[in-house]
C-alpha cells in the first residue's frame, strides 16, 4: 500500500474542497438544517454534475469507476463541510443494487443515480436498532409471484427525498432486498427526531405493500452476503467523513487558540491547551490512517478487508466524540452555542458515531472475526 495519495487523488480531493467551500458555506448547513429534509436540489444536482453520485458505479452504468481510496478522499472534504443530505445513504443503496442486482436492474437504478435523477436509501434498522444483520425480523410473504411486506423500519436516512427504498427483510431464514418506489401503495414516511439535522431521520411504514419477485435484489441468493458488502462500503466513506469532520474542528480550536485572549495572551500559549491540540492531532491521524487503509483494503479486494472496515469505524467513531469534545473545551462557552459552527460537527459526531454501528458493535465483530479465524487455522 502506498501511504499516500497518488497524483490524480489529491487533484480530486482538492477538487473536492474548492468545490464545496464555494457551494456548501455553513450559512447553507444552517439553511438545510433547518428545512424539512436538508436537501436541496440545486445543490445535489451540482453534486452529481461533479461525478459524486456515481464516484464508485462501474462506467458501464454511467458511473466514474473509481475505487475506495478516490471516495474517502471525497467523503473527507464532505466531512469537513458537514455536507447535508443524501449522499452517503444513496451510495449506501446503490452498493445493495451493485452486489445484488442483475444486470437489468443495475441498469434500472445505477444510471439514474450515477446521474443524480434518482435518490434511493436503504431501509434496515428495526426496534432493536442494531446493525447486526440478525436484527432484521420484518417478514415478507410470498403469494402467487409477490411479496407482500408488512411493519416498521426506524431511523432511515433521508426517506422523504427517495425515490427509491430498498427494505431488508425475511422470507424465512433467507434474506430478502425489496425495492419499493416512493409512490408505492401502502408506504408511509413519518420525521423522526434526531441529534444531526443535517441529515433527517424517519419511520418507514409498509403496509401491506407489494412487490413483485421479479423486482427483487436476489444477490443470487446471498443477500446477507451483498448487505455486509454493502455496509462495508457505506461505512468506510462515514469514517472518512469522519476524519474530515475531525479536521475542521482541530482547524478551528487552533485558530480561536491563537486569537483568543486570556491575562494578556493567546490561550494557545497555554500548556493546557496545547495538550489538548496535540492528543487532536493523534487522533486525527490514526483515525485518518485507519480509514484511508480500509478504502484501499475493499478497492484491493482484500480478504482483511471486513476487519480492517471494523478497525476503522471502531476507533473513528470514538475518535469523532473525544476530538468533539476537546474542541468546545478549547473554545469554552461559545463552543456551546448555536451561533457558532462546532455545534453542526458536535452533532454529526454523535449521529455518526452509532451509525453502521458504534465502537463497541464493531468491536465485537472483530473477536468474531478473530476466533472465527483461530477456529479456521485450527481445522486446516
Amino acid at each position: 500500500m502506498d501511504f499516500d495519495l497518488s497524483k490524480p487523488q489529491k487533484l480530486l480531493k482538492d477538487s473536492a474542497r474548492e468545490f464545496l467551500a464555494r457551494e456548501c458555506k455553513p450559512e447553507k448547513v444552517r439553511e438545510l438544517m433547518a428545512s424539512e429534509t436538508a436537501h436541496d436540489e440545486k445543490l445535489w444536482q451540482n453534486i452529481a454534475d461533479q461525478g459524486w453520485t456515481g464516484l464508485t458505479i462501474a462506467e458501464d452504468y454511467g458511473g466514474l469507476g473509481l475505487g475506495f481510496v478516490e471516495l474517502a478522499a471525497v467523503a473527507e472534504e464532505m466531512g469537513r463541510a458537514c455536507l447535508p443530505g443524501a449522499f452517503l445513504s444513496n451510495l449506501f443503496a446503490a452498493a445493495l443494487v451493485e452486489h445484488a442486482g442483475n444486470a437489468d436492474q443495475k441498469a434500472k437504478y445505477l444510471e439514474p443515480i450515477a446521474l443524480g435523477e434518482m435518490k434511493a436509501t436503504a431501509a434496515f434498522l428495526e426496534a432493536s436498532a442494531t446493525w447486526d444483520l440478525d436484527g432484521v425480523k420484518l417478514n415478507a410473504t410470498r403469494d402467487d409471484g409477490n411479496f407482500t411486506v408488512s411493519g416498521k423500519k426506524l431511523f432511515v436516512a433521508d426517506a422523504e427525498t427517495a425515490d427509491l427504498i430498498i427494505c431488508a427483510a425475511r422470507d424465512g431464514e433467507n434474506f430478502l432486498l425489496l425495492p419499493v418506489g416512493k409512490n408505492a401503495d401502502g408506504l408511509t414516511v413519518k420525521i423522526m427526531p434526531s441529534m444531526d439535522a443535517t441529515r433527517k431521520i424517519y419511520e418507514v411504514d409498509f403496509n401491506e405493500v407489494t412487490i413483485a419477485e421479479a423486482d427483487i435484489l436476489s444477490a443470487d441468493g446471498d443477500a446477507r452476503g451483498a448487505l455486509k458488502a454493502a455496509m462495508d462500503a457505506a461505512t468506510v466513506a462515514l469514517c472518512a467523513e469522519m476524519v474530515g469532520g475531525m479536521q475542521w474542528i482541530l482547524d478551528a480550536s487552533v485558530e480561536y487558540a491563537k486569537t483568543r485572549q486570556q491575562f494578556g495572551k493567546p490561550i494557545g500559549a497555554f500548556q493546557a491547551v496545547q495538550h489538548q491540540c496535540a492528543d487532536m492531532v493523534l487522533m486525527i491521524e490514526s483515525a485518518r490512517s485507519a480509514a484511508y487503509y480500509a478504502a484501499w483494503t475493499l478497492t484491493e479486494k482484500d480478504a482483511a478487508a471486513s476487519a480492517a472496515v471494523s478497525i476503522a469505524k471502531a476507533y473513528c467513531s470514538d475518535a469523532f466524540r473525544e476530538v468533539a469534545n476537546r474542541g468546545v473545551q478549547i473554545h469554552g462557552g461559545i463552543g456551546f452555542t448555536w451561533e457558532h459552527d462546532l455545534q453542526f460537527y458536535y452533532k454529526r459526531s454523535k449521529a455518526s458515531e452509532t451509525m453502521f454501528g458504534d465502537a463497541t458493535f464493531h468491536r465485537e465483530k472483530l473477536a468474531k472475526i478473530i476466533i472465527d479465524g483461530n477456529k479456521q487455522t485450527i481445522k486446516t
